[in-house]
C-alpha cells in the first residue's frame, strides 16, 4: 500500500502541544503580549516559534533574540520531561506500521531535532526511528513547505508518491501534500475541521484506527 510512512511528532506521536504552547504563552505574557491560550494555539500550532518572529516582535516591541529562544527551549524542555506522555495508542500504531513497511518509517517534524529526539526517547518510541528523524529547522524551508518530508523520503529511498504522511495540523498536511505524498489527518477531537479544504486522503480520530489499517494489510 505504501513504501514508507512519515510521521509528524507533536500532536501525532506525543501529546506535547498543550505543554509547549503553555510555556510559550507564559513567556510571551512576560514580555508584554497578553495573548490568550486559544490565540496562542491558533497562531503557533504546527509552526516553529521563529516562523512568527515579525508578529512576536510587533506585539512585544522587543527583538526575538537567541538568548530568549534558549530560555524558552530550557523552560519548555523541563516541562516536557516532567509532564509529557505519548498520544494514546501511538506506540502500538508505530509498531504496527514499522512491521508492515519493514522499518521504512521516519519522523519529520517542524520542531527542532533535539526536542524531537528527547520526546521520542522519553516515551520509548526512539528505537523505532533511530537516525530517521528530520527537522524543518535543518531544511531551507519548514512546514508548510515540503522540504522536511522530501528529505525524509529521500533518506528512505522512497518516491514521495509512495509515502504516507501522518499529520495533525493543516500546516503539516499542506507540507505532506506539497511533497506529493498521501496524507492521513489525525483529528482526536472528532470533527476534522483542521483539514477542511485540503485533499487529505483520510481523517481518523484515534491511533487504533491506524493500527488496524496496517495490521489489516498483512491480514
Amino acid at each position: 500500500m505504501f513504501k514508507a510512512v512519515l510521521f509528524d511528532c507533536d500532536g501525532v506521536l506525543v501529546d506535547s502541544e498543550p505543554i509547549t504552547n503553555g510555556v510559550l504563552r507564559e513567556m510571551l505574557n512576560e514580555r508584554g503580549w497578553a495573548i490568550s491560550q486559544a490565540e496562542c494555539f491558533e497562531i503557533f500550532i504546527g509552526k516553529a516559534v521563529r516562523d512568527e518572529r515579525a508578529r512576536i516582535e510587533a506585539e512585544t516591541g522587543l527583538p526575538l533574540t537567541e538568548e530568549w529562544m534558549a530560555a524558552f527551549y530550557e523552560r519548555r524542555n523541563v516541562r516536557l520531561l516532567a509532564e509529557l506522555k505519548a498520544v494514546q495508542g501511538a506506540a502500538e500504531a508505530v509498531a504496527a506500521v514499522h512491521r508492515q513497511v519493514a522499518g521504512r518509517i521516519a519522523c519529520a517534524s517542524g520542531a527542532d531535532r533535539p526536542k524531537v529526539v528527547m520526546q521520542l526517547d522519553h516515551v520509548g518510541m526512539l528505537p523505532y526511528f533511530g537516525d530517521r528523524i528530520f527537522s524543518g529547522h535543518d531544511q531551507p524551508r519548514s512546514k508548510p513547505a515540503p522540504d522536511v518530508y522530501l528529505a525524509a523520503a529521500a533518506h528512505l529511498g522512497a518516491d514521495p508518491a509512495q509515502c504516507l504522511v501522518v499529520e495533525d495540523t493543516a500546516t503539516g498536511a499542506q507540507a505532506g501534500l506539497a511533497a506529493g505524498a498521501a496524507v492521513w489527518g489525525y483529528c482526536p477531537d472528532g470533527h476534522g475541521r483542521a483539514f477542511q479544504g485540503l485533499s487529505v486522503h483520510r481523517v481518523f480520530h484515534h491511533m487504533d484506527e491506524l493500527t488496524r489499517a496496517f495490521r489489516g494489510l498483512s491480514g
